[in-house]
């Protein structure tokens, strides 16, 4: 996902930013508990290679379990335990039970690899309109193409999704599976900046009336977001953050971060052309005891092996992949960066 590179600004709690919700955040010492509990998580931003966005992922048509557990299979064949996955409420509206169906079957096909999920319910980046049905085809060499906004441009918190934030959470509120609920993707990107506001708040609120057992977050990622910042990081039970900068600006990030006192988590890093790599970050991540997931693990529709800003109409492959760790047979676009993982993961 685009973003700027840049060194958070320690933003003031005020309580009226804490108070508003029926289920109060965390304390630190629960945080700070539950994170004892589990191991080092560290994965990917996944979505099979065979979907070019969410609703091709979640939607009865194009759900291919096949595809997916083989994926979660390279995964974790290089000692990767936790995915950070995508939906979209335009399959749950199309049909709820089947689209939960879909998520039980999901769950079950990373469990049986020994990987968590965390599950990321709205998105302000990239296209801001879908569509129900056959999804478009990917334009070649340009970087997620067809990623979709969830909810776009029906940007306004509405019953439906409401609704749909009520009835996913609550059907998975206990469940064991899931790591943790990522209630909003980098909002007020694509230039919706404030405007992402009301559903922000709206989605906090949802989320703590239904009480899940897991922690909710919202992960900060642009220093220019002043308010929304503070509001994302007074209310989130653990702090999530995306960074896609060098070691140098990495670790800034993250010693600003520990002033609020909780875990953390790096719910977006690794774009090769920009500083942020495996070799550098990965390790820096696991010794700072941040739990840690890359953008992508095996190319396919998304074309996320091309930059954000750098299209090849050509289509061929860059010298060096923006994002992404395999290529849909398996192999690795570098084998010295799978080792350096498996050494990380204890899976030489």
């Amino acid at each position: 996902m685009k973003l700027k590179l840049f060194l958070f600004v320690l933003l003031a709690a005020t309580s009226a930013n804490v108070a508003f919700a029926q289920r109060s955040t965390w304390s630190k010492k629960k945080a700070a508990r539950w994170y004892r509990h589990h191991d080092w998580q560290r994965g990917s931003n996944f979505i099979p290679g065979n979907a070019i966005n969410q609703l091709e992922m979640w939607q009865a048509a194009s759900f291919d379990t096949a595809v997916i557990n083989r994926d979660l299979g390279y995964a974790a064949s290089i000692g990767l335990n936790s995915m950070r996955v995508f939906l979209h409420h335009a399959a749950w509206e199309q049909d709820p039970q089947g689209f939960k169906q879909r998520m039980n079957t999901y769950l079950t096909i990373a469990n049986s690899h020994g990987i968590s999920t965390l599950f990321v319910l709205f998105d302000d980046c990239w296209n801001n309109n879908y569509h129900y049905g056959t999804q478009p085809v990917p334009k070649v060499g340009v970087h997620n193409s067809g990623w979709l906004q969830d909810p776009g441009f029906r940007h306004e918190p509405t019953d439906t999704l409401e609704r749909y934030v009520k009835d996913v959470l609550t059907t998975f509120r206990k469940d064991k599976r899931i790591l943790l609920w990522d209630l909003y993707n980098e909002p007020g990107n694509s230039d919706y900046k404030d405007k992402s506001f009301p559903l922000l708040k709206a989605v906090f609120t949802w989320a703590h009336e239904v009480k899940t057992k897991q922690p909710v977050s919202a992960g900060v990622w642009s220093e220019q977001l002043t308010a929304l910042n503070v509001f994302q990081l007074n209310n989130s039970d653990v702090i999530t953050y995306h960074n896609y900068a060098d070691e140098k600006e990495h670790k800034k990030a993250i010693d600003t971060l520990r002033n609020y006192g909780r875990p953390l988590i790096c719910t977006e890093y690794m774009a090769r052309t920009r500083g942020s790599r495996f070799a550098n970050i990965m390790p820096l991540l696991k010794s700072e005891h941040v739990a840690a997931y890359n953008w992508g693990l095996v190319s396919g529709k998304t074309n996320t092996i091309y930059a954000w800003d750098s299209p090849m109409p050509d289509g061929k492959e860059p010298p060096v992949w923006f994002h992404d760790i395999f290529r849909a047979d398996g192999t690795p676009f570098s084998a010295e960066e799978v080792t350096l993982i498996k050494s990380l993961t204890g899976k030489e």
